[in-house]
């Protein structure tokens, strides 16, 4: 089928792969709590019969799983800890590289990263609670769904952000806030 191949890109500092489908069952992987999603089976069937011949462990350990095998890594770092992304049509992880050491130009004048710049903007503007498109808005943005993963779940796996309703990640009445140990 075209389009349904699992993307492998590979970049000096990171390895992110992307596979078809988003998250089973609705919204994105940026809107859970990784420790405590609730897996589903896409296709019940094979997953069992991929149980029973011992190519699959058990349900729902996978991201856990990937985590727990990195965290085992020398050399690993909060900072290096995978990234889960997903929309309505796919699903990607981040894998940062732990011997990656960027190259400092010294003839080039350092300049504030862009993302670092909106992401400290977001944690100021989270000492009270605010709602995606307060801060969407407030930091210049349209596009919520691109806001949202390119700024506030990342600040969210950092455990920078929290989500105000933890227990409905896609209720209209969620907010974020800075946590305390930002």
């Amino acid at each position: 089928m075209l389009g349904s191949e699992i993307h492998v890109d590979m970049f000096d500092d990171r390895l992110e792969i992307a596979s078809p489908g988003g998250m089973f069952g609705g919204g994105t992987i940026q809107e859970y709590d990784i420790y405590n999603i609730r897996s589903m089976r896409r296709n019940p069937v094979i997953a069992d019969l991929f149980h029973r011949m011992k190519y699959m462990e058990r349900r729902g350990s996978g991201l856990k799983k990937i985590i727990s095998e990195t965290e085992m890594l020398p050399g690993y770092k909060a900072e290096f800890k995978p990234k889960f992304s997903s929309t309505a049509m796919d699903f990607k992880v981040t894998l940062q590289n732990l011997n990656y050491t960027p190259q400092v130009n010294p003839q080039v004048t350092p300049q504030v990263n862009p993302q670092v710049k909106i992401s400290k903007q977001i944690l100021e503007l989270c000492v009270e609670p605010k709602t995606k498109r307060e801060i969407t808005t407030a930091c210049g943005f349209k596009d919520i769904k691109y806001f949202t993963q390119n700024f506030i779940a990342p600040l969210m796996q950092s455990g920078q952000l929290k989500m105000t309703i933890p227990d409905k990640p896609n209720s209209r009445n969620q907010k974020y806030i800075t946590t305390k140990n930002k």
